[in-house]
This record gives structure tokens, C-alpha cells and sequence, in this order.
């Protein structure tokens, strides 16, 4: 129960990666605020996490949103200790760059980018006082891609930037660190009514040095020990998190 009287904000934590860390840190013993524009997925994860959890329906994107979660969060739990910034568009796909259009090249940077830098921008106050910690979650694309996936592989780049700049900004009375993880099984961290084992081959599994595909709940512990205070010597940097897939060399 090293979390317990700690209050935490994760954003996009009504499904998948998100989900799983709530989960993890109100197993041990926090308080925690989902902050997610899905009010079905949201309440569910509230009502299935129960009393030590709050839904704040919102967008990441709006910085009015943001500022009303964030007080709404340390009102509740009358302190701020960490914030985890999850919320993002998850799907890569944006075809060619030169058919890219400016709307969906914006869309992706202001809800993946632009979204942790207002969260972390409203909760500095509160995570000065408390002395607390922010994890920005990546993806291994800001160093890896698959062709047409402009818009999110410069938003997960800039995740990473933006951690150790926040981190020099702010430190040592906050500590800033990046997770990107690679592939995660999140079928099972879905809202209750639409869980579902994933479907993985062999090969799927193979492609891993660590001999499987990720899960949601291997993130969740490596955050929960960012945020932590076993992790006070850890700031400004950025995990990668994906069974040694990027360093895997493929032939054909």
C-alpha cells in the first residue's frame, strides 16, 4: 500500500494501458481521478474500481477541460500527487504525408502533445507542494515507424522532448519520466461488456526477445514505480517498455 493518502490524474483511463494503471494504483491504496472524454468507458472503470476512484469527463485537447479536472481532482483529494498523461489517439494510421490533411495532423498533435503539456501545465502547482511526479506515456514510434503514420509518430517524438524539457523546467521538486511501450495486448481492459482475449499467433509472440507479446499490467508497474518513491533518482528520462522488440534485427 505505498500509495495510500496519494492522489493521482490519469488521463485516458477508461480503457487499455490507462485502465490497467488506475487498477494498479488504487490496488495500492491511492485515490485516483480518471480523466477521459468517454463517459460509458469512464464510469464503468470508476464503478468497477470503486469508492477511491472519480470520473471527470473531459478532453485533453480543451484547456478549460483540463483546468476543471485538475482542481476537481485536488479538491477531491485535497492534494495532488502524481499525474500520468495517457490520453491520446490511438490509432497511427493517417495515410500519405502529402495527403495528410492540416485538421487530422492538428487533431493528433493537440489531443497527444499539446494534451500532456496543458495537463502537466495545471498540475504543476499542485505537484510542487506535494513534491510529486508526472509520467508522460510514448510509444516506441517516436523512434521506429511503419509507413503513413506521420501525425502520431511526431506526437510520441515530441512526448519524449517534452519530458526531459519539463524535467530541467521543474525539478528537483518534481520529477518528469516517459514510458514507450510497444505493443500491448489491451483486449482485456476494454469496458466490462466488451473484454475479449486477444488474438495472438506464435509469431506475434516470437517477434519479442522476451518471448511474448506486452500487457496492459506491465506498463501499469513500471508506472506505478515511476511515481513512486523508490524511483527518486529517476528524472528526465525515457523508458522503453517493448520486450526488446526494437532491438530485434529482422531479415527476410
Amino acid at each position: 500500500m505505498r500509495f495510500e493518502n496519494k492522489v493521482f490524474l490519469v488521463t485516458g483511463a477508461s480503457r487499455g494501458i490507462g485502465r490497467a494503471i488506475a487498477k494498479r494504483l488504487v490496488e495500492e491504496g491511492a485515490m485516483v481521478c480518471i480523466v477521459d472524454a468517454d463517459a460509458h468507458a469512464g464510469r464503468d472503470a470508476a464503478e468497477e474500481y470503486g469508492a477511491r476512484v472519480r470520473f471527470e469527463r473531459g478532453s485533453v485537447a480543451r484547456e478549460e477541460d483540463v483546468r476543471r479536472a485538475v482542481a476537481a481532482t485536488a479538491r477531491w483529494g485535497g492534494r495532488l500527487d502524481g499525474v500520468v498523461n495517457n490520453a491520446g489517439i490511438a490509432d497511427p494510421e493517417s495515410g500519405p504525408p502529402e495527403k495528410l490533411s492540416l485538421a487530422r495532423w492538428h487533431k493528433v498533435l493537440e489531443t497527444n502533445l499539446t494534451g500532456a503539456f496543458l495537463v502537466a501545465k495545471h498540475a504543476i502547482p499542485h505537484l510542487r507542494r506535494a513534491r510529486g511526479a508526472i509520467v508522460n506515456i510514448g510509444s516506441t514510434r517516436a523512434r521506429q515507424s511503419e509507413p503513413d503514420t506521420t501525425a502520431y509518430s511526431a506526437s510520441k517524438g515530441g512526448i519524449a522532448a517534452l519530458t526531459h524539457s519539463l524535467a530541467l523546467s521543474v525539478g528537483p521538486a518534481i520529477r518528469v519520466n516517459c514510458i514507450e511501450p510497444g505493443w500491448i495486448a489491451t483486449d482485456e481492459y476494454a469496458p466490462r461488456e466488451e473484454r475479449k482475449k486477444p488474438r495472438l499467433r506464435r509469431i506475434d509472440h516470437a517477434q519479442h526477445p522476451a518471448g511474448r507479446v506486452g500487457r496492459p499490467e506491465d506498463v501499469a508497474a513500471l508506472c506505478a514505480w515511476l511515481l513512486s518513491g523508490e524511483a527518486g533518482f529517476v528524472t528526465g528520462t525515457t523508458v522503453v517498455q517493448d520486450g526488446g522488440m526494437t532491438r530485434k534485427m529482422i531479415y527476410r
